[in-house]
């Protein structure tokens, strides 16, 4: 496979270019956004993307070879799996303490305490101790919640208190970095390749290579985005010494609010966004589908994460380059989408999202078949793969976009939280399944057809959220929320993937 999987990437990368060009050219009548002409606002959004994409390749890095990195330690498929579960439940449950820190310690210091933890994360990754190993995953999953939430809300509070910008200008942002992250998953399994095996320096290098990315993302957190703060608090002060009095005194008390009563308040307040998130995704049917379809689809995601290591691995290729594969096939799927619902095409986003779960349906059929027992087809095993990441850069924008029309804004929190939450059951759950299946006694063992049942699951879960994408779109054919006007141009939102992919 080792031919194929150059030969793939190159193949892709071209198809990349190829969309994207044509993605630019379908758009290029539309007029450029003001965000684009304001030099302040370029010049924060520059500052935030460079702590920000630090972040972000730092994750990527550890992305090829974690399955790797366990086998190397000569863990089982088994005990890897549990591995595996403690890094999604820690997910679920320090979420909520992830959401909190930001308020409670200062959303700056919650990023700096990221890559505290995820150099803490990595670090651990020296170890052959299967319980050091376990606390590395608690804190990959804190790391992870950490990075979905911490430096965007350092980004939207800076944008929207400090510099006064428009709302409307916040996904400007997160499109460009959104756009960034898809060419920095491929560099890291070409940087992970490197030095893992051309390096010959094994599969706990890229770890390694990650601690100083993260120790260069402190530095521009602390110093960078620290004056960042110090100049416009000043600003800031000096517009309030014109206020009156009253108003002075009012807005002083509320920024100057430590962070103990805090607690009690957030507590309350975290309550009630969840309950509030309940009832709308109740009331209104379109939510209830579309949370159906994020939980059915990303569980298969998260398992896919930890399978296709183990399908492929045996056959000899290099990791880095099939990660790099898999990551330029989600890049062409996110062109696919901008040109499909450019004007020249006019697909909307709900067709778009019922396309990504067919494509996904039919990898995991293929997957069924090719790996079977004593009969491993691992070019076929391949190429599904790379139909299904296909899949997932037509899903997420998709997604995103369905999300934003029919969540209300205040709510959104809240409903992603009950996304969330059967999202990372299903996946513990199937984990679960599979190390019960292989390490039960007289079962089939690591060479049985564990792998198979469980593409045989994920294809029915598929078809589950296939289901209920028809159901969505059957449901708002007619209803103008969840079309896409192509005369403004498609609207995208960021693959928040990380650790997802590890």
């Amino acid at each position: 496979m080792l031919v194929t999987a150059y030969l793939a990437l190159v193949v892709l990368l071209a198809l990349c270019l190829g969309l994207e060009l044509s993605a630019c050219r379908a758009q290029r009548r539309q007029s450029a956004p003001a965000a684009s002409a304001n030099p302040a606002f370029r010049c924060f959004q520059t500052l935030f993307l460079r702590g920000y994409l630090l972040a972000l390749w730092a994750d990527w890095l550890q992305g090829p070879y974690l399955y790797k990195l366990y086998r190397h330690y000569n863990f089982l498929e088994s005990q890897i799996a549990i591995l595996y579960v403690f890094g999604l439940a820690s997910c679920v449950l320090l979420a909520p303490l992830a959401g909190w820190l930001p308020l409670a310690l200062g959303r700056r210091r919650t990023c700096l305490l990221f890559c505290v933890a995820y150099t803490a994360c990595c670090l651990t990754k020296l170890s052959r101790d299967y319980f050091v190993l376990i606390l590395g995953r608690v804190l990959g999953g804190l790391s992870t919640s950490l990075l979905a939430t911490a430096f965007e809300a350092w980004y939207v509070e800076r944008h929207v208190e400090a510099h006064d910008f428009p709302v409307e200008w916040i996904p400007a942002t997160f499109a460009r970095a959104a756009t960034w992250n898809h060419g920095l998953a491929v560099g890291a399994g070409l940087t992970a390749n490197l030095l893992a095996e051309w390096l010959g320096l094994g599969p706990v290098a890229p770890f390694m290579a990650a601690v100083p990315c993260l120790g260069l993302c402190s530095w521009v957190v602390l110093r960078d985005w620290g004056r960042e703060e110090e100049e416009e608090g000043e600003e800031g002060m000096a517009m309030m010494m014109k206020k009156k009095k009253g108003a002075q005194g009012s807005s002083v008390s509320s920024s100057s609010t430590t962070a103990a009563p805090l607690s009690a308040p957030m507590r309350a307040r975290f309550s009630r966004s969840c309950l509030e998130g309940l009832r709308c995704l109740l009331s209104d049917r379109r939510v209830l589908l579309l949370g159906g379809l994020q939980a059915a689809f990303e569980s298969v995601l998260y398992i896919f994460v930890f399978l296709w290591t183990p399908v492929l691995d045996p056959h000899g290729p290099p990791l880095g380059i099939v990660f790099s594969c898999l990551m330029a096939a989600s890049m062409a799927g996110s062109s696919l989408y901008r040109l499909a619902s450019s004007s020249r095409y006019r697909l909307q986003p709900v067709h778009l999202l019922c396309l990504a779960a067919l494509l996904a349906f039919f990898a995991l059929f293929m997957l069924v078949f090719s790996t079977a027992p004593g009969q491993p087809r691992p070019h076929e095993s391949f190429l599904a793969f790379l139909l299904l990441e296909l899949a997932c850069g037509l899903y997420f924008p998709a997604v995103s976009f369905l999300q934003s029309r029919v969540i209300p804004q205040e709510r959104r929190a809240g409903v992603l939280a009950w996304f969330r939450l059967p999202l990372h059951l299903l996946a513990c759950l199937g984990l679960l399944a599979l190390h019960g299946e292989v390490s039960a006694p007289g079962g089939e063992g690591e060479g049985g057809g564990g792998t198979r049942h469980m593409f045989t699951g994920c294809a029915g879960m598929m078809l589950a959220a296939l289901l209920a994408g028809v159901s969505l779109f059957t449901l708002g054919r007619h209803d103008p929320q969840l079309r896409l006007e192509v005369s403004g141009g498609p609207e995208s939102g960021e693959e928040g993937r990380g650790e997802g992919e590890h």
